[in-house]
């Protein structure tokens, strides 16, 4: 479920590593599915222990840590997390010892309060641990694999990107190679905001359409850092520091099927596409050629997009 929100929020939630050397690397060995890493749990540990940790960024849903060059003179490199569905990033207690996938200990420090130690946990196991150097970093997670993010994602972005696809333009804004950081939960939520039917297809938008689209995306992701993400069903989800993200009290369509629409009032609707729910209002996002009801701001003869 994380996506650029929830994965950012994470990011900001271990800045504070940033300076501290890694004291021990561990893979806590469970019973339930193991997460994927890549190269060997050994080789990683033996090349990041006794490291400072640089950085940390955010490239699209991947958390990035940049680990400085050693002692003995090798480069740096970087320890991607990408916690798909269920991973979370913590510097506070996991909610469970029996997920908890890679440990990694600091040395301490004299500062009140500073972190002792970095934690991933992931339940369901999908999510993945990568040791990359610069190269490989820039295959995995470069302008050749990923689009701009969305929080500086532009009209001429998407037109360029998305605008001769045929695909629905909802399917397609989960695209990573097309915009980056944008996943299910706010693809919905965008588009209900931008007033565009999420089957409209990519070819049938007109270019106002996109700078809705995008100027939306900005400002609808940087609301969701600031309430630190979106917190849904059971919950799993929590900030850095173990607390729930706030953004879902202000979800305008995404997982409402049945109920009133926060602007005008008629039923969310429920849809598949490509394997994963859709939520949208039928009648503030009318399809293409459709009017939409002035209950929504709009005037009736309004055709979008």
């Amino acid at each position: 479920m994380p996506e650029l929100p929830e994965v950012e929020t994470m990011r900001r939630g271990l800045e504070g590593l940033v300076g501290r050397r890694v004291a021990a690397v561990a893979f806590p060995r469970s019973r339930v599915r193991p997460s994927s890493v890549e190269p060997r749990p050994l080789a990683i540990a033996r090349r990041i222990e006794g490291r400072t940790i640089a950085a940390v960024v955010r490239r699209g849903k991947r958390l990035v840590i940049e680990l400085a060059g050693s002692t003995r003179g090798e480069p740096p490199v970087w320890l991607a997390i990408e916690p798909r569905m269920t991973g979370l990033a913590l510097v506070a207690d996991p909610p469970t010892r029996e997920h908890v996938r890679l440990v990694i200990e600091l040395v301490p420090t004299p500062a009140r309060g500073a972190a002792t130690r970095f934690v991933f946990w992931d339940r369901r196991g999908l999510g993945t641990i990568r040791l990359f150097d610069a190269m490989e970093l820039e295959a995995a997670c470069g302008m050749a694999k990923l689009g701009p993010d969305g929080l500086g994602v532009t009209a001429d972005d998407l037109a360029s990107r998305l605008g001769g696809s045929r695909r629905g333009v909802k399917v397609a804004l989960l695209d990573q190679r097309a915009v980056a950081g944008i996943g299910n939960i706010y693809a919905a939520e965008i588009l209900h905001r931008a007033r565009i039917d999420p089957r409209t297809p990519c070819v049938r938008i007109r270019r106002d359409a996109w700078e809705r689209i995008a100027d939306v995306a900005r400002a609808l992701l940087a609301e969701a850092v600031r309430h630190e993400g979106s917190s849904l069903g059971d919950d799993t989800y929590r900030t850095a520091d173990n607390r729930f993200g706030r953004f879902q009290r202000r979800h305008r369509v995404y997982g409402r099927a049945g109920e009133p629409c926060k602007a005008c009032g008629t039923a969310i609707v429920r849809i598949v596409q490509a394997q994963r729910a859709t939520f949208f209002c039928p009648s503030c996002q009318r399809r293409p050629g459709r009017a939409i009801t002035a209950g929504c701001g709009v005037a009736s003869r309004t055709r979008l997009p």
